[in-house]
């Protein structure tokens, strides 16, 4: 029997090409003004350049999302990296569009974010890690804007901030519970006014959606200066140009708003840039990527994050609403091990053939099928194969998905990489040309705020109502009040269910959408409503990945995966 490799193993192995090699393929010049290398295997692509492909046109763009996330694994990242190879195998030049993994879940519960066994994208450390210094640069423009507010009411306040209504917190790119709420300037006179404060993690920063909302460095000191950061004593709201503060912060991210491209363990280009979650944050990638992918290739293959309830949702609510985007088809990911789970067999138990459970599993995808033909998109299924599957359960998930007017199709680009995808490829070009996409949005922009908030809960969710008190209610008519009405709407929750309760497996039904707090992201032009027990700081697990990533006697890391 074949001995399995681990991730880290195979990406440790990979045979990468220079990054110049590896431009070329997607003929970008070998001059200083098309791209910057970052050592060997990195580039940043600039802007500069990019400007000179406007007028080329655009290729396919494929959206990857996934079924409902469960312990088992669904495998959306590698899904999409293999696709990206299996397209290239079949003759189509494809790049794939990825988000840059935060250090937060690296050292925490999930693990990295670079894909996995032979659909990986490498230098795999130096991904998952610092990379090329995008998140520092995001975390300390925030940073630096927070220090501003601090400063100023130091010396006089002469834009009479109200403390106690400071609307911008602190983030830093760890989970770290501790931090979620702090008191801030104790110890005498010489260090402020004593406040209260928190930290979000950094993927939930305003800046990180700015930054990959924006469309050019223009566009993003304009969206930073439209930050709303506070309200005066007499209730008035504080920009963050009002401290003249998106000169600086805009040149701290001067460098990080290029494109990052590196390469897939078969050679193929890969541009990887920005990272917000889907569950606190619209859970994309930069535009400035993805329309940079779309002049370059044929096939532009991105993922949104988590299942298409939130990361897909946000997606085509969010990002392609304000920048034009339009996908040629959707992939939803599943695995029968995670099907299982929706119809309630326990992790442990998931070697063990179970057709029975898996049918009782059935209704989740067909859920986040059925919502992605809301959009007027076409559908396909990515079964993303595990070696305990059975012929029997494969067999049933591909004849349920076809009852739905779905193509499924067995991946095993895990194993083989884009040899192991191409009939999902075949499939997808095979939808891209056929043109089926007639794509609209959820909601139109004029909807009053909560009419979307309830559009999302009751048409994507399958809530039956959505639960806010007085002030949430009265805060959504102020900014309606404000101009701030036309705005889509980013629900932060709980990942693991269609529902608020992380509990309720499958396609529950019947239940409310409890509205906790709404913060209006006036920079990056979206209300965030945060729901249920969701944290925009989240917390480390009882036992941490940080416990067993390590440095071997040859200086190689160990237990990033």
């Amino acid at each position: 029997m074949k001995k399995v490799k681990s991730d880290i193993q195979i990406a440790r192995e990979a045979k990468m090409r220079p990054i110049n090699e590896i431009l070329a393929k997607i003929k970008v010049p070998d001059e200083t003004f098309a791209f910057d290398p970052i050592g060997r295997f990195i580039a940043k692509i600039n802007l500069e350049y990019l400007d000179t492909l406007k007028n080329k046109p655009d290729g396919k763009l494929v959206l990857v999302t996934a079924i409902t996330p469960t312990p088992a694994g669904e495998g959306k990242t590698t899904t999409s990296v293999g696709l990206s190879d299996g397209l290239n195998k079949i003759g189509k030049k494809s790049i794939v569009c990825l988000r840059e993994p935060s250090l937060g879940p690296s050292f925490g519960m999930k693990g990295g974010a670079a894909g996995g066994g032979y659909a990986q994208v490498v230098p795999m450390e130096q991904i998952n890690l610092h990379f090329t210094g995008d998140f520092h640069a995001i975390t300390s423009a925030h940073n630096l804007l927070s220090a501003l507010i601090d400063n100023h009411i130091y010396w006089g306040n002469k834009l009479d901030f109200d403390v106690r209504r400071i609307v911008w917190r602190r983030v830093m790119d760890m989970n770290d519970r501790s931090l979620r709420s702090i008191n801030i300037n104790l110890g005498g006179i010489a260090n402020g006014f004593p406040r209260e404060d928190g930290f979000d993690i950094t993927v939930a920063s305003e800046i990180m959606a700015i930054f990959c909302l924006s469309n050019d460095l223009k566009d993003l000191e304009k969206r930073i200066g439209n930050i709303t950061i506070a309200y005066s004593r007499d209730r008035k709201p504080i920009y963050a140009r009002d401290l003249k503060a998106q000169g600086p912060m805009t040149v701290l991210l001067k460098d990080a708003i290029r494109p990052n491209l590196t390469q897939t363990l078969e050679n193929n280009p890969a541009i990887i840039h920005g990272g917000p979650f889907a569950n606190i944050a619209h859970g994309c990638n930069s535009v400035i990527a993805t329309k940079a992918g779309l002049k370059l290739a044929d096939y532009v293959v991105t993922e949104a994050g988590f299942g298409a309830d939130l990361g897909a949702e946000k997606f085509l609510d969010i990002k392609c609403r304000k920048s034009n985007l339009k996908p040629s088809c959707v992939v939803i990911v599943a695995t029968i091990r995670a099907l299982k789970m929706h119809g309630g067999v326990a992790k442990e138990d998931l070697k063990l053939e179970n057709v029975d459970a898996l049918k009782k599993g059935f209704v989740n995808i067909q859920r986040h099928i059925e919502n992605i033909k809301k959009f007027g998109l076409p559908v396909a299924v990515a079964i993303n194969h595990f070696i305990k599957d059975t012929e029997n359960e494969i067999k049933v998930l591909i004849e349920f998905c076809k009852g739905l007017g779905v193509k499924a199709s067995l991946c095993k680009h895990w194993e083989n990489g884009g040899e192991g995808i191409k009939e999902l490829a075949n499939h997808v070009v095979e939808l891209c040309e056929e043109n089926q996409a007639n794509f609209r949005f959820l909601y139109e922009s004029n909807t009053p705020l909560f009419k979307k908030i309830e559009t999302i809960a009751k048409e994507i969710y399958r809530a039956d109502e959505v639960i806010a008190d007085t002030k949430i209610r009265d805060q959504l008519r102020s900014f309606e009040q404000a101009g701030y009405g036309d705005l889509p709407i980013c629900i932060a929750k709980t990942q693991y269910s269609f529902s608020t309760d992380p509990k309720l497996k499958g396609a529950p039904t019947g239940h409310s959408l409890p509205i906790r707090e709404i913060r209006l992201s006036s920079g990056a032009e979206f209300i965030v409503v945060v729901c249920g027990e969701i944290m925009t700081m989240p917390g480390l697990p009882s036992v941490p990945a940080a416990e067993t990533i390590k440095l071997n006697e040859d200086g190689e890391i160990e237990g990033l995966f």
